[in-house]
């Protein structure tokens, strides 16, 4: 199956979304949603997938270093199978371990001030989730 991508790096507060170019080759940045209202997520999840034609969406899965999961992992689980039923897309799910780090040091090195960080570090951390995602599936 081709066809993009949604990447979701979920967070306590925000939500950042990635998208993939048609040959699953390439992630860009998308946008950034609230995490709250809770309960209404995966339907605004599922409502951006069916704006930009996505046909598959990848969830981060925030685990420990250590491999273990803790709450943040439950929750991102719940969110990938009511994400599924809201999107009656394929949901997987991908070890998103110090994706946010890694994107809060790359916009410290490129510079930018907090209040900027914080409005991009979502979105980038769903592109390096996403970009790996996407590397493994090609066999990189």
């Amino acid at each position: 199956m081709q066809g993009r991508i949604l990447a979701v790096d979920p967070g306590a507060k925000r939500v950042g979304l990635a998208l993939s170019d048609e040959s699953r080759t390439l992630a860009s940045p998308l946008r950034t949603l609230a995490a709250e209202p809770l309960p209404t997520l995966a339907e605004r999840i599922a409502a951006v997938a069916r704006e930009v034609g996505a046909t598959e969406v990848v969830v981060g899965l925030p685990r420990n270093l250590d491999g273990s999961s803790g709450a943040p992992a439950r929750d991102a689980h719940a969110l990938a199978e009511e994400l599924k039923r809201r999107s009656r897309l394929p949901v997987s799910l991908y070890d998103e371990r110090l994706s946010s780090v890694e994107a809060e040091r790359t916009l410290v090195g490129q510079g930018l001030r907090r209040a900027k960080r914080r409005l991009l570090v979502d979105q980038l951390a769903a592109v390096l989730v996403l970009q790996s995602f996407l590397e493994r599936k090609r066999g990189g």
